[in-house]
């Protein structure tokens, strides 16, 4: 823990029965402002009016503008006329087990993109083909603003290329480190655009299954931008697939007890814990003693945490999924009604009509300050004739 965090600190068990169970199962690892001034009442009738409960009409105005981005449709293009020779490859904005993601310029209007590049052979090496063809799949039938945009897809005999939004202002987690941790203000802030987009993908059915800073993205703006939709998955009730990063799994993942969306409502409370503390709530040298702790459920709050966020971190990070806030009868507006988020202009986020607490410094469309500089290395179009993967990702056009 850094030095500078060794405050006071109580503990919070969300967890009485602590496991002994040594057999973890493994996992798919990834890669290792001022408060807003909107206040909103629960209702427009005191409590023993008999129309108390009713929506207000600002909540009425939400829930249609909720709808109207929910009804969106996607701006994925399928079986595009053009291909990597219309692009110029600029440089790497991040790499991965078996690919790396670039920036590029599309050379007829001259805009900047993300492109992702991902060679088949590793794909298929590591076992990877059904979270990519999910990714795809996912990600080109959604739009909403707080997640990346997928325009197309297309491929050659040795790649697999996704064509995505450029988002300038970089990670998340490198602007979190280079603050140490973030203010309540801020973290409320980057919690309720998160909230939002949750709240989007679980109206679709769609679990994320892999929130944590280094998949967060701030656009020009300021505003969030959710990316790398790997572990994401349409499912209606549970699914069993043991993915994710060690310190944001749900208690439910480790156990293999089959998880649904109420993972999502976890790994929240440990993003917001990771944002307020600058570290996650369960940290250990290896993913085993990760895991031990998450079990235990022993939360170690610093002396700095404001009440309220104690209060809505208690909620989230409970163990017995059906006593989880996000996943009660009321879903995501149990947690968008709790107090901590008092204040938020919801309808203000989604428009972005609400100033971000950090604003990218970026010279250009094309600048990539914002990111980590990385050794490069592209191999260039690959049209050999031979390609074996050919049936399995016949779907990416």
């Amino acid at each position: 823990m850094d030095k500078a965090y060794k405050e006071e600190t109580t503990t919070y068990n969300n967890n009485n029965n602590n496991s002994n169970n040594n057999n973890k199962p493994p996992v798919y690892l990834s890669q290792p402002r001022p408060q807003l001034k909107r206040s909103i009442v629960d209702s427009a009738f005191p409590p023993n009016h008999p129309l108390a409960g009713l929506p207000t009409p600002y909540q009425q105005q939400q829930q249609a503008r909720l709808q109207y981005y929910h009804n969106r449709p996607p701006v994925y293009v399928e079986k595009p006329s053009f291909g990597l020779r219309d692009f110029e490859i600029q440089e790497t904005l991040g790499t991965g087990t078996f690919g790396r993601v670039f920036l590029t310029k599309f050379k007829p209007s001259n805009k900047y993109y993300a492109m992702k590049v991902l060679k088949k052979s590793e794909v298929v090496r590591l076992k990877q083909v059904e979270h990519l063809l999910s990714e795809k799949k996912i990600l080109s039938s959604i739009r909403f603003p707080f997640i990346v945009d997928l325009f197309c897809t297309f491929q050659d005999d040795s790649n697999l290329y996704m064509l995505l939004e450029y988002v300038v202002g970089g990670e998340l987690f490198t602007h979190l480190r280079r603050a140490g941790r973030f203010t309540n203000d801020m973290t409320r802030f980057y919690a309720s655009e998160i909230v939002l987009a949750i709240e989007y993908l679980h109206s679709k059915d769609i679990i994320y299954r892999d929130l944590k800073p280094e998949n967060l993205l701030i656009d020009h703006q300021g505003h969030i931008k959710i990316t790398d939709f790997g572990f994401a998955k349409k499912v209606v009730d549970r699914t069993w697939t043991l993915c994710g990063t060690p310190e944001y799994l749900a208690p439910e993942i480790i156990q293999s007890k089959g998880h649904g969306k109420a993972v999502d409502w976890w790994a929240l409370g440990i993003l917001i814990f990771e944002m307020l503390a600058g570290y996650p709530p369960f940290f250990d040298d290896n993913s085993f003693g990760i895991y031990e702790k998450i079990l235990i459920g022993k939360v170690q709050f610093s002396s700095h945490f404001d009440p309220l966020a104690r209060d809505l971190l208690k909620r989230l990070l409970v163990s017995d999924r059906t006593k989880r806030l996000g996943n009660l009868k009321g879903g995501s507006e149990d947690v968008k009604r709790h107090k901590w988020f008092r204040g938020v202009d919801w309808i203000g986020l989604l428009e972005k009509n609400v100033r971000a607490p950090i604003i990218p410094h970026y010279p250009h469309p094309g600048d990539t300050s914002n990111f980590e500089k990385y050794p490069e290395t592209f191999d260039g179009v690959s049209d050999t004739g031979d390609d074996p993967y050919k049936d399995l990702f016949a779907d990416f056009s």
